[in-house]
């Protein structure tokens, strides 16, 4: 097929490999880069995704390339896009090579941003969890600890109810409205306001380490994690972007346009809420939004 693709695809995850999926089976020339570091990696299974619930995130993911690499105008490149530009008609890409591209879908995703808590790292993914949608119901009914990671209200508090009766809250510093600190006494969850030192992993459960020397026993820590983009590609192309809850997220409309003409994006990077279900969602719209504009550019 040579490196002059109709469209290229950065990320292949849930959001890229769906684009793909759609380019594909409408017999379009479309190239997908990947360096295989997914989102959630750090996983030992995904959930919540139909027909794969439970599955390791790399299955999930070679089932996906499985799935687009049956279709003979598909490629995928093992390569990561080191710089983009161009415009409406014909991108330049530089990966392994160079590349061009009538139309470019951003699915690179978003990189998360840890509090700098000793200990924490190593149970992200693990204990340290941020959607009880994708995790709760293996870990639930358990110790659970909310971390907060900003002054931001702790939606976990009011979530997690649903999925044990059993949890504390630690500020780590921040201040916690009264309000919030009224419901949390109202429904018997103990508040820690001092700062989190470190966490120890005990085996089957973590010891929390507050700032006076406390240690507080949990099985289970959710914290909101800060966000940013993986690459700074959205910013080469110029995209317009809004700040979210843990971050900023390219701006796209409701069939994953971006500010760019020609430049669409998909999954987490585009939006503020989280999943692999919601990704593969957006690719697909994306990838069909991407073929309409050829289709009525003339390309």
């Amino acid at each position: 097929m040579g490196n002059d693709m109709d469209v290229a695809i950065v990320g292949g995850s849930f959001a890229g490999l769906a684009a793909g999926l759609m380019l594909a089976r409408a017999r379009r020339r479309v190239v997908v880069f990947d360096e295989g570091q997914t989102r959630n990696r750090f996983a030992d299974a995904g959930h919540g995704f139909l027909g794969m619930d439970g599955l390791a995130p790399a299955e999930m993911q070679r089932r996906g390339q499985a799935d687009l690499l049956a279709y003979p105008t598909a490629r995928i490149i093992g390569s990561r896009v080191t710089a983009i530009a161009g415009q409406d008609g014909r991108f330049t890409l530089e990966a392994d090579a160079e590349w061009l591209a009538k139309k470019v879908i951003l699915a690179h995703g978003m990189r998360d941003i840890l509090p700098d808590i000793p200990g924490l790292e190593p149970g992200w993914g693990k204990w340290a969890l941020q959607c009880p949608y994708c995790h709760g119901y293996e870990v639930a009914d358990q110790p659970t600890g909310i971390l907060m990671t900003s002054p931001a209200a702790p939606h976990h508090l009011t979530m997690l109810r649903d999925w044990t009766d059993d949890l504390a809250l630690f500020c780590n510093g921040h201040p916690l409205p009264d309000e919030l600190r009224a419901k949390a006494a109202g429904w018997g969850i103990p508040v820690h306001d001092l700062p989190v030192v470190a966490i120890r992993d005990d085996g089957p459960s973590r010891t929390i380490l507050l700032a006076d020397g406390q240690e507080v026993r949990r099985s289970v820590l959710y914290l909101m994690s800060r966000s940013e983009p993986s690459c700074d590609l959205p910013a080469q192309l110029d995209c317009r972007t809004e700040d979210g809850m843990t971050g900023p997220f390219v701006s796209v409309d409701m069939m994953q346009n971006t500010s760019v003409p020609g430049v669409f994006a998909a999954g987490d990077l585009c939006r503020p809420m989280y999943g692999a279900l919601f990704a593969a969602a957006d690719g697909a719209r994306a990838g069909t939004a991407a073929h309409h504009a050829l289709l009525f550019s003339g390309a």
